[in-house]
């Protein structure tokens, strides 16, 4: 009998990588996707016994029942325990900090706290959040995944000085809210915020919002898309 490996997340890109690696390993693991909370049900996970839960990118609070009993990993984008807590991408970006790392860790109570199996480097210097959660995904489910479904990993403490994020608000966005004074801050702030289901970055007019998408740094100049909005 092939033990179980769940994936739980959320994003599409998240989704697709998910089958082809069910498919690549389907003669070793049978493989369960979970999209809601309502899934992430311990009296069935019960029954099932995973080997492993993943979470690649989930928006909600793990039980404690599930993270006590199978063997839960998550994904941090930060050189942990540098870079605890929310809106990691957006934080170092603000910080100019471009080389990261992307942290598998073992879920615990404490917020990014667990120890760890892996680690992965991770440049974000280019492109829009979306495209490097896109790239993310690739680390995650073709570099860092396979090496649990291949051997057993031992996890250690996280060593080193602790610093911690603070999750971003929709407010944050507003472009006029930031001391943005040179072409590459502007390009860094539309693009850290540039990804499905994050706030874009905006300026209002009046009873106008205008957000920024798909920003591109040429030269001297910035090109990239806007929508015009009424406020509500």
């Amino acid at each position: 009998m092939k033990d179980t490996i769940i994936i739980a997340t959320i994003k599409e890109w998240n989704i697709k990588q998910y089958f082809l690696l069910a498919e690549k390993y389907k003669n070793k693991f049978d493989f369960m996707l979970i999209t809601t909370p309502k899934e992430l049900n311990y009296e069935e996970l019960k029954k099932i016994k995973p080997k492993y839960i993943f979470f690649p990118h989930w928006s909600w609070l793990i039980p404690k029942e599930i993270y006590e009993n199978f063997e839960s990993i998550l994904f941090h984008m930060t050189d942990l325990p540098f870079g605890r807590g929310g809106s990691p991408f957006q934080n170092l970006i603000m910080s100019e900090i471009y080389e990261t790392k992307v942290s598998a860790i073992r879920v615990e109570e404490g917020l990014d706290t667990g120890n760890i199996y892996l680690k992965e480097p991770f440049n974000i210097s280019l492109g829009s959040a979306e495209e490097n959660f896109i790239e993310l995904s690739n680390i995650i489910f073709n570099k860092m995944i396979p090496q649990f479904l291949n051997h057993p990993i031992k996890s250690i403490p996280q060593k080193g000085k602790i610093t911690k994020f603070k999750r971003r608000t929709p407010n944050q966005s507003n472009i006029l809210n930031e001391q943005i004074t040179t072409m590459k801050k502007m390009y860094d702030f539309i693009r850290m915020l540039d990804a499905e289901g994050y706030p874009k970055a905006y300026i209002e007019v009046n009873n106008l919002k205008i957000e920024f998408s798909e920003v591109h740094l040429k030269k001297n100049e910035l090109v990239g898309r806007f929508e015009v909005k009424e406020n509500e």
